[in-house]
């Protein structure tokens, strides 16, 4: 199970060559203890809220 607070920072890896990876911070935690879903602050400045696949993985800002 992923666990994130805010601030840390979500990573997902591309799927294949001609995806690229995306990253962005973690503006608000959903889910319980940590859990997601995560409303995030992508790097090109959009936002959305995402449940994370096996292809993400978060980088504690700690």
């Amino acid at each position: 199970m992923m666990h994130a607070q805010p601030g840390d920072h979500l990573i997902v890896e591309g799927r294949t060559d001609s995806t690229p990876r995306r990253e962005g911070t973690i503006l608000e935690v959903h889910g319980d203890d940590g859990a997601p879903p995560y409303l995030v602050r992508w790097d090109d400045g959009h936002e959305g809220v995402l449940f994370p696949g096996s292809d993400a993985h978060i980088r504690s800002h700690a």
